[in-house]
Parts: structure tokens; sequence; C-alpha cells
């Protein structure tokens, strides 16, 4: 099954806040908003036209996030619908970036910077396939 939707080159994810995402002050807890924001980078290679369980399996690489540079702006809470925009950055050698909003309606709550790695089963950095690179980068 497909999630979200690719538009303009951004990958648009919908989620609602259940009450499970959120602490006891009833906003959506910090650390949840990572896990939104990796559900949409995994939906948006997907759709991107990657099976990471392929890759895994044929050439025997795998993505991992080296780092994330995270800005909380607004809480999110309960029952809140939320959408994860998920735009392709630039693309080098083993590493891609990613960037990431979270917005309710269209005020911006959290944005990340993700620098994303394809390293092999050892954890050693791999170059990018051509393939790959076009793909991330051609949206």
């Amino acid at each position: 099954m497909l999630e979200g939707i690719i538009t303009n080159g951004v990958h648009r994810l919908s989620i609602r806040v259940y009450y499970e995402d959120t602490d006891f002050s009833g906003y959506v807890y910090h650390a949840n908003y990572l896990k939104f924001c990796e559900r949409a980078r995994s939906d948006w290679i997907r759709l991107v036209g990657f099976d990471q369980n392929a890759i895994a399996a044929d050439r025997a690489t795998f993505f991992m996030v080296r780092r994330m540079n995270c800005e909380f702006i607004k809480p999110a809470r309960f029952d809140d619908v939320l959408s994860v925009e998920t735009m392709p950055g630039e693309v080098g050698g083993a590493r891609f970036g990613i960037l990431q909003r979270v917005l309710r309606g269209n005020v911006v709550l959290f944005t990340a910077d993700v620098l994303a790695v394809l390293v092999d089963a050892q954890g050693r950095p791999q170059r990018v396939p051509k393939d790959m690179a076009q793909r991330f980068s051609g949206l």
C-alpha cells in the first residue's frame, strides 16, 4: 500500500495525532515528530520507486540517517491532523539530503534537515547508484 502523494516534487503524508503520541502536557511528545518524519521518508522512498527490502537483498545496502537538524516551532495536540512534507535535497557520493516539515494546516510546527547515507552490511558508506541519485534529485 502506498501512502501519501507527490506533487511538484513534494511528498505529503497525512498523520492524525493519537493519544499515545502525546505526553503528560497533552502535546505531541518531541520524539514522535521523528517517528512521523521516518514514516514519511519511508513512504517517499517507496513512491519514488525504491523498495528498501529489495535494495537490501539485491544490493546489500541500507539507508541510514547520519545527521538530523531539527527545530520544534509549535506544538501539536491530540486529534490534530498533520501533514508531513518531504523534499529531496542535495545528492552526492554516499549521501543525500532530505528536507522535512510537519504542518497543521498552513502552520509549520517542526522542521528537519536530514542527511542520509547509503551503507553496506558492515556500515561502510557506499556511493548512491546513478539510478537512485537521478530519481531523488529529479523530483
